[in-house]
């Protein structure tokens, strides 16, 4: 089901009027959402931007053939290592609702025109600026953005060069794949300013690298390079191997941090590589398996099997299903529809 930023309406409180500086700022309610096995539901929010209707900071690139189906959104702001501001909000919000909308769309990069930063977090010296009650809106709105860029039809992709910290590392962990260049600096510092982790940080981490890293990150604010969060797994959830050979189980651990760790600078290319694979696939399949996997996580395994054998009638009786079946006995490329 298509989920979009619908404006719904556009107010300014009167507590606001009260403390805001005429023509800077205003309240526009968007949707926030929960998930269930069948259906995304909104609900309204208030979430501060600033009035115009066009953002500087977040670009969205639609590439060609022979890559048509792959976007890029790009943070440019360099002045402040592409800290997260109003402005900045407003285009991660645009743009996202921009991807869900395109049916064309059938993966996303998200990475830096600004050299040796993906983002550096929050935009402090605006944060200053704000009472507490404009925090509030500007840090729930945030975490809603990061859930919407979560739960987008298509996969997502953070290309992570430089520095990702805080608010720009919860942006990464919203994707389903993270790749790093060993340069890469990644953390979530907020309990340095006597603030948590406020847009979807304390959740996603632990589920991607176990509670207790997790604790040591957010409690310390530690910053990890590339490798080790390459390196970085789930330590609280063992898994346990069995090799037929020599009839012994033997100790792995899950996928760090982040999916691949490459030499600095080549952080795209291989982003890039993974984009074009995804992008040969079956467009329905992979929103399908999307939605299998995300969803499926949060219940237990029998309602999660009614799940996955839903998702599996959802592409049955597609086009694409043929196709991908005549191409295997043709032994071709299958060329998929999106039908």
């Amino acid at each position: 089901m298509v989920v979009s930023f619908r404006v719904l309406a556009r107010s300014v409180t009167h507590n606001c009027l009260k403390k805001s500086k005429p023509n800077q700022q205003s309240l526009s309610l968007i949707p926030s959402f929960t998930s269930n096995p069948h259906t995304w539901r909104f609900q309204s929010l208030r979430t501060l931007i600033l009035e115009s209707t066009t953002s500087e900071s977040v670009k969205l690139n639609r590439l060609s053939d022979p890559d048509s189906g792959i976007v890029e959104v790009k943070l440019e702001r360099p002045g402040v290592k592409n800290a997260i501001g109003r402005d900045m909000l407003r285009g991660l919000q645009q743009t996202f609702d921009a991807i869900e909308k395109d049916h064309s769309a059938n993966v996303v990069m998200i990475c830096s025109s600004v050299p040796k930063v993906f983002c550096a977090g929050a935009d402090l010296k605006e944060r200053r600026t704000m009472d507490p009650s404009e925090v509030h809106f500007f840090v729930k709105s945030l975490r809603l953005t990061f859930s919407f860029l979560e739960a987008l039809r298509v996969p997502s992709i953070a290309v992570i060069e430089g520095a990702a910290l805080g608010g720009g590392l919860e942006m990464a962990l919203s994707c389903d794949l993270r790749i790093c260049g060993e340069d890469a600096v990644l953390g979530l510092p907020e309990t340095g300013l006597a603030i948590i982790p406020g847009a979807g940080g304390t959740q996603r981490l632990p589920r991607l690298v176990g509670k207790a890293v997790a604790k040591e990150l957010i409690f310390t604010g530690r910053k990890i390079c590339g490798r080790d969060a390459m390196s970085m797994g789930m330590y609280d959830r063992v898994l346990l191997c069995f090799c037929p050979i020599f009839s012994y189980r033997s100790v792995c651990y899950a996928a760090g941090l982040v999916n691949y760790c490459v030499p600095a600078g080549e952080a795209h290319i291989k982003a890039l590589e993974i984009a074009q694979d995804i992008n040969q696939k079956g467009p329905i399949a992979i929103r399908m398996a999307k939605r299998a996997i995300n969803e499926g996580l949060e219940i237990d395994m029998a309602s999660a099997l009614t799940l996955e054998e839903e998702c599996y009638e959802q592409v049955l009786n597609t086009k694409d299903r043929l196709e991908g079946l005549a191409a295997f006995a043709e032994k071709r490329k299958p060329r998929y529809t999106g039908e």
